[in-house]
C-alpha cells in the first residue's frame, strides 16, 4: 500500500472520528432535551390534575347551591 493510500485512509479515519464525536455530542444534547421534556410534562400533568380537582370542587359546590335553591 502506498503512502498516498495510507494518508487517504488516515484522513477518512480522522473524519469518522470527528463524526463520531459530533454524534456523541448530539446524543448527549438529545438526552438532556428528553430529560427537560419529561420534567415539563410532569409539571404540566400536575397542573392538569390540580385544575381537574378545582373544577370538580366547583361543580360540587354548584350542585349543592342548586339543591338549596
Amino acid at each position: 500500500m502506498s503512502a498516498q493510500a495510507f494518508d487517504k485512509l488516515e484522513q477518512q479515519i480522522n473524519e469518522l472520528i470527528r463524526h463520531c464525536h459530533q454524534l456523541e455530542q448530539s446524543n448527549r444534547d438529545l438526552h438532556l432535551q428528553i430529560s427537560a421534556l419529561k420534567e415539563e410534562r410532569s409539571q404540566r400533568l400536575q397542573v392538569v390534575s390540580q385544575t381537574e380537582q378545582k373544577i370538580e370542587a366547583m361543580v360540587s359546590r354548584l350542585k349543592t347551591l342548586e339543591r338549596q335553591a
